[in-house]
């Protein structure tokens, strides 16, 4: 479904290019063969920049997971740690260097990259533990916004919420506006920019503040976007909560989607050989990367769970029809013809294959009958049934012990379901999860509150009614196999934060001011002055670009709703969608869990 936009008019391959040069100079700078050591988490982000081939060009040799202790042996001149700005990693690279330099005598030379800025307290810890003289370079890579799919940029900052909401941090908001200012040198001045949210507020600020630093950035090239959308993710802290029911969505919030990379249970891929019976099962869990550029993902990914099956059906008779093809396959042309087919066929029967697989894993989960009570009562709580007391479902799983993370997810959603909860119920809900779970996650609950996830009722007015009409957040009637509206993302909801994206784009926001001032944060509008014969005249029938730039993490079902917004035959604008962090549910509240050490003896 993201095709539609590698063949419109965002071409993210810049960004990507751009990428690849700042890392490729930075490479030549380190003459000589090199060792990379890898801070674990940046792998995953830099494979959607750089491939090995890459790295290999620029004489990379060897490349290492950063860990305590001593480096593995390398014949290499230089080696080349790509980083965080986090202390505890200095004190594994300060090992690192020292256990070096006692072992053999000093003929290499270290550099350290610092991803996405440098960091004066982290020089600071090298230079406390005597290595900092060590290092030739000391570099930053400013790995902003990385191209996920034609239509889908992420940061990938996994801590963005919680420093915004909890610590008051400022740092990933600077890095999202620094990343709007490279979109803009690459794609052209946007000339609006709508917000709605504190966080957005100070991204808009920043970046009106560094083009009146930068009077030489006033770039020529013609407006590729024609309006920008900053939502804060606590504009809309329900679509996160509750659970996703695109195929995407699913997959994410079963086995969780690591830049585009999925990692399933093996058994339902191994081939089935004749007479073996279950032999030689593998072991390794499967991994296979999801994105557009796999034709069957492409059209299947943003469709409702319960369209998928028909639409794999379907490419199975297509597919086998076309293996029959052969046999009547007569002529040396007709032949040759087949042959050169092949290729792209037997490409897609194995596509088919693995998502007939994941489609089957995933029915397994969501025709159990815990999956589908979870269900009813999230819809209960989306559609405003007996928010204001203890529910009873919630209460037995906690009883039973099921896991955490689903117990605070439900108890969040009815929380923003209900403008909070009131005193009563809420200190029963918290006294029954840190009875069951202990005492140590009042410190998660607190974070819950602070965040605004967890709340006391404090005015008797509960506004998501209210909310939830004008805005069309619950829709009774759908139809699942050919939506007409994008609450079939989660079969009811319609995400808050998509339809504030298609309410501005159409009638635009003025007409729903009354809802706005009910949701945290302000809204505003923002003009950026074009240069002369920059302006844009639309051609007849042509799509306006909107970029909605998520603060605070992004569903694969919200990423969903605005392609299915793209794809309007009469919505006039195209989507492409920016956020710092892709998130679900689990990974969201894992996020603002408190990690408590365990005591030492």
């Amino acid at each position: 479904m993201a095709a539609h936009l590698s063949s419109g008019r965002v071409n993210l391959t810049a960004l990507r290019e751009a990428g690849r040069r700042e890392l490729r100079e930075f490479l030549d700078k380190c003459a000589g063969s090199k060792a990379i050591v890898w801070d674990e988490y940046l792998t995953g982000p830099f494979g959607l920049i750089a491939q090995y081939s890459l790295l290999k060009e620029h004489e990379v040799e060897k490349m290492f997971t950063l860990k305590a202790g001593r480096l593995p042996p390398a014949d290499v001149k230089n080696i080349i740690f790509f980083v965080r700005p986090r202390l505890e990693l200095m004190d594994i690279i300060a090992e690192n260097v020292l256990s070096e330099d006692r072992v053999r005598p000093p003929q290499r030379d270290f550099h350290i990259l610092f991803v996405p800025r440098r960091s004066l307290l982290c020089e600071q810890r090298l230079k406390d533990q005597g290595v900092l003289g060590s290092f030739i370079h000391r570099e930053q890579y400013s790995l902003d916004l990385i191209p996920f799919d034609g239509d889908l940029l992420s940061m990938e900052s996994e801590s963005a919420f919680k420093e915004c909401y909890l610590e008051s941090d400022q740092t990933s908001l600077y890095h999202a506006a620094k990343g709007l200012m490279t979109l803009q040198a690459l794609y052209g001045t946007i000339p609006q920019i709508f917000g709605k949210g504190e966080c957005a507020r100070h991204v808009a600020n920043m970046m009106i503040r560094m083009k009146r630093e930068f009077p030489g950035g006033q770039n020529s090239i013609f407006p590729v976007f024609d309006t920008l959308l900053l939502l804060d993710r606590n504009v809309d802290l329900l679509s996160p909560l509750a659970t996703q029911l695109t195929y995407e969505g699913l997959i994410d919030e079963i086995y969780g989607i690591q830049n585009t990379y999925v990692k399933l249970p093996p058994e339902k891929f191994a081939p089935k050989k004749q007479g073996e019976g279950g032999k030689d099962l593998p072991t390794e869990p499967k991994k296979l990367q999801l994105n557009s550029a796999e034709e069957l993902y492409a059209e299947i990914r943003d469709k409702n769970f319960n369209a998928v099956g028909s639409v794999l059906s379907k490419k199975a008779k297509i597919i086998s029809a076309a293996f029959e093809e052969r046999h009547h396959a007569k002529t040396v042309g007709e032949i040759k013809q087949f042959v050169s087919q092949l290729p792209h066929m037997q490409a897609a029967r194995s596509s088919l294959a693995n998502h007939t697989s994941i489609a089957e894993l995933i029915k397994d989960i969501t025709t159990s009958e815990d999956f589908f009570d979870n269900l009813t009562v999230e819809q209960e709580f989306m559609s405003g049934i007996d928010t204001d007391k203890p529910n009873n479902y919630t209460e037995d799983c906690i009883a039973q012990k099921h896991p955490l993370i689903k117990i605070l997810r439900l108890v969040c959603l009815q929380s923003v379901c209900n403008s909070g909860l009131k005193q009563k119920v809420l200190d029963h809900y918290k006294r029954e999860i840190l009875q069951t779970y202990g005492y140590e996650h009042i410190l998660t609950l607190n974070n819950l509150e602070k965040a605004g996830l967890l709340k006391l009722q404090t005015s008797s007015r509960n506004n998501y009614p209210t909310i939830r009409k004008t805005m069309r957040l619950w829709m009774d009637d759908i139809n699942e196999q050919n939506p007409n509206d994008i609450s079939y993302v989660y079969s009811g909801y319609a995400p808050l934060s998509v339809r504030l994206a298609q309410l501005l784009a159409r009638p635009g926001w003025r007409s729903i001011e009354e809802v706005l001032k009910m949701l945290p944060g302000p809204h505003f509008e923002e003009r950026q002055q074009l240069p002369p014969g920059l302006q844009k005249k639309r051609q007849q029938g042509e799509n306006r670009v909107t970029l909605v730039f998520f603060l605070g993490g992004v569903t694969y079902a919200e990423i969903a709703a605005l392609r299915f917004l793209s794809q309007m035959e009469d919505g006039g604008t195209e989507y492409v969608i920016a956020t710092t962090k892709l998130i679900n549910g689990t990974s969201w509240i894992k996020s603002l869990m408190e990690k408590l050490e365990p005591p030492p003896f």
